[in-house]
């Protein structure tokens, strides 16, 4: 099982994000029948295996093995992967191919970069998957609490000073053997329900 797979496909999306099948995924995240996932989610067998069936045939879901029970032989299944991803690329031409904008502050601009990651990085994922190799990628996540406003505006200032001296550093036009590489960088504000800095201890 993979951690996270992109799904890219339209109809495979929208298998995924049908309130039952997404629950079966979630349950399938450890291997089941569908008679164990009847009981679990409150439907008949018959509607378990239609709804499996279909998440099966996008390759949302896959044979896990068997097992006996009562004198039966069980097919088993499991999700493809622990979580996934709507690739932006499965709303077609109504998806977000490029930013619209290129100022850096705004919300959509940010959005539209992230919708591109996914899309790109996806697509790469799956091939490198079936080829059997690497794909170099770097990610860094940080929570950084400002004390003001003008102190995120100059830490957002130096971020972006301190990147372009890299990339000027390491860029090179002419590299014969050379590889195009994206860096996109946010700062954005952490949701109030979000889980964020050092755990708080337990009061006795």
């Amino acid at each position: 099982m993979q951690d996270l797979d992109v799904i890219a496909d339209p109809a495979a999306a929208a298998a995924a994000l049908d309130p039952v099948r997404a629950r079966l995924l979630a349950e399938l995240r450890t291997p089941a029948s569908a008679a164990g996932l009847a009981e679990r989610v409150g439907l008949s067998r018959q509607k378990v295996n239609y709804h499996l069936r279909k998440l099966e045939e996008h390759g949302l879901v896959e044979p896990s093995g068997t097992r006996r029970w009562g004198g039966l032989t069980e097919r088993l299944l499991s999700a493809t992967a622990a979580g996934y991803l709507v690739s932006p690329e499965a709303l077609g031409t109504a998806a977000a191919d490029r930013p619209a904008t290129r100022d850096r502050l705004s919300a959509a601009y940010l959005l539209a970069l992230a919708g591109r990651v996914v899309r790109e990085v996806g697509g790469m994922a799956a091939r490198a998957r079936r080829t059997g190799t690497a794909l170099p990628v770097l990610a860094l996540d940080a929570d950084v609490r400002f004390a003001t406003p003008a102190d995120r505006a100059a830490f957002a200032e130096q971020l972006a000073e301190s990147v372009t001296r890299l990339v000027a550093r390491y860029h090179d036009e002419d590299a014969a053997e050379g590889r195009w590489q994206r860096v996109v960088l946010a700062v954005h504000p952490v949701p109030a329900d979000a889980a964020v800095g050092p755990p708080r201890e337990e009061e006795p």
